[in-house]
This record gives structure tokens, C-alpha cells and sequence, in this order.
């Protein structure tokens, strides 16, 4: 590459990162203004993870009152991301991918399905048949992939939404 494309592509990078950053306080602001609405405790962490903003509420206080804003499997964290996405797209005009976790659930969802995604994995190599999983998010799908990937082998979604599933396909 010539001198000028890196410095382009550098420019580029950095307009991304601002944009992505731009994205984060949009969010935390929304997600601030929530707080204060529902009366709960929590503080914001932006952060850029690859190519998407990540915004987390944590609380000192214990996360049981954020708890509410997670719900049964995740389901509110969902809505709230989504509703946060919204709130990023009305001021930016930019479609946004961005990823809220609330109380850790996210991260310790995603441990949980990295080891899932890599037992399958075993068990397509061991069996030499597909492995099917039970229906998952889009969010959930996404970290088994890559866990699968991760472990070498090759994986597929099949299904229709809300019954979109993983299929680990042996070597």
C-alpha cells in the first residue's frame, strides 16, 4: 500500500471509532434518562468492541434491581437494546448494531454459550453427525457460531424466527 491509502484507511478507522464512540453516548444518555424514569441505581460503561459500541449498566448496589430491566431469559434486555437502537438511529440516521449488557447477564450468558457451542462441536467430531441446538436469539446463535468456528468446524442457522437454530456439521 502507498503512503496516501494507509493514511485513508487510518482516516477511515478513526472516523469508525467516532462514530461507534458517538453511538456509546447516545446510548448512555437514552439508557441514563431510562434510569432515572424506572428510579434505579446504575452506572454506564461504554466501550467499542469491534466494529459496534457496547454500552453496560452495572450497579454497585448489587444488580438485583437491575434484574427488572433484564428479565426471564433476557427477554427486556432484548426490548431495551432494540429501543436503545432506535434512540441511536432517530439521532444519527445510521442503522446501529450496537450490544447493551445490564447486570453482566450478556457476558455470562456468552461464557455459557461459548462452552455449549463447544461441546457440540466435540460431539459433532466424536459422532460424524449434525449436531442440532434448541431454538436461539439471533445474539445466542452468534456466539455458538463462533465458538464452533472457534473449534474448527462449521456450523448453519435453519429454522423461521422465533424457532431459528444452530446445526453443527461434523469435518
Amino acid at each position: 500500500m502507498t503512503e496516501g491509502t494507509t493514511s485513508a484507511a487510518a482516516a477511515e478507522g478513526a472516523d469508525t471509532l467516532t462514530r461507534l464512540e458517538q453511538e456509546g453516548d447516545i446510548a448512555a444518555d437514552y439508557l441514563e434518562g431510562l434510569l432515572d424514569i424506572a428510579d434505579l441505581d446504575g452506572d454506564i460503561d461504554m466501550d467499542v468492541e469491534g466494529d459496534r459500541a457496547s454500552v453496560s449498566i452495572i450497579s454497585d448496589a448489587g444488580s438485583r434491581d437491575l434484574q427488572k430491566l433484564v428479565g426471564r431469559d433476557g427477554e427486556v434486555l432484548e426490548a431495551l437494546q432494540e429501543l436503545t437502537r432506535l434512540a441511536v438511529h432517530r439521532e444519527t440516521g445510521d442503522r446501529s448494531r450496537l450490544m447493551l449488557d445490564i447486570a453482566g447477564y450478556r457476558a455470562k450468558k456468552r461464557t455459557e454459550l461459548s462452552e455449549l457451542g463447544a461441546k457440540a462441536a466435540a460431539e459433532a467430531k466424536s459422532s460424524g453427525e449434525p449436531v442440532k441446538m434448541k431454538p436461539m436469539t439471533p445474539f445466542e446463535r452468534k456466539v455458538v457460531h463462533d465458538a464452533v468456528k472457534a473449534a474448527g468446524l462449521r456450523s448453519e442457522s435453519e429454522g423461521e424466527e422465533p424457532q431459528r437454530f444452530v446445526v453443527v456439521l461434523p469435518a
